[in-house]
């Protein structure tokens, strides 16, 4: 089971390299679009990418490896 969430849409660019960035560090991850649930449009429609931990800490796009290593070693279960 992932314990990280990548929330995106389709044909988001920053989406593809925030994906891009945890597949290279070898994160799993569970994606979901954002399109597919009114909540999610109205909390992320103007800040995706974002990467959420199973304990609800979220990091935020703009993001480079070095940012994403530290959030996911702070949020490692």
């Amino acid at each position: 089971m992932a314990n990280f969430t990548l929330y995106h849409t389709d044909g988001c660019h920053l989406c593809e390299l925030a994906g891009e960035l945890l597949s290279a560090a070898n994160i799993p991850f569970a994606a979901k679009d954002i399109m597919d649930n009114e909540q999610l449009i109205e909390l992320y429609q103007t800040s995706i990418p974002v990467v959420e931990s199973s304990q609800g800490n979220k990091l935020f796009w703009p993001f480079d490896t070095v940012a994403l290593a530290q959030f996911i070693a702070d949020n490692k279960e």
